[in-house]
């Protein structure tokens, strides 16, 4: 049986409704239902405000470049940089080589 965390089964809601409805009582378990709605939607609310903030300041500084693509550049930059460094190392030694 494979395990996958934070997944919960059928039987598992069922018990964890169970223990809240002995903790709490029947009457209670809307309240706390609309409690845990009205959280879970002023964090999904402050999470797109952060992204749209994010966003905006993104557009303001003119920060719209591609890390991967920067990232390419500067390895190709280093690539030529380190085979040109390579081509003078074996043309200066190049001479000593064929001596021995």
């Amino acid at each position: 049986m494979i395990i996958l965390p934070l997944f919960i089964s059928g039987a598992e809601i069922v018990f964890i409704l169970f223990i809240l409805i002995m903790v709490f009582g029947a009457d209670k378990i809307p309240e706390i239902a609309r409690f845990f709605g009205k959280t879970m939607k002023s964090f999904r609310h402050a999470t797109d405000e952060i992204k749209t903030e994010i966003t905006k300041q993104k557009k303001d500084h003119n920060l719209d470049f591609d890390i991967k693509k920067e990232v390419e550049d500067q390895t190709r930059t280093l690539d030529d940089k380190t085979s040109k460094l390579k081509d003078e190392v074996e043309d200066a030694i190049g001479p000593i080589k064929r001596r021995f």
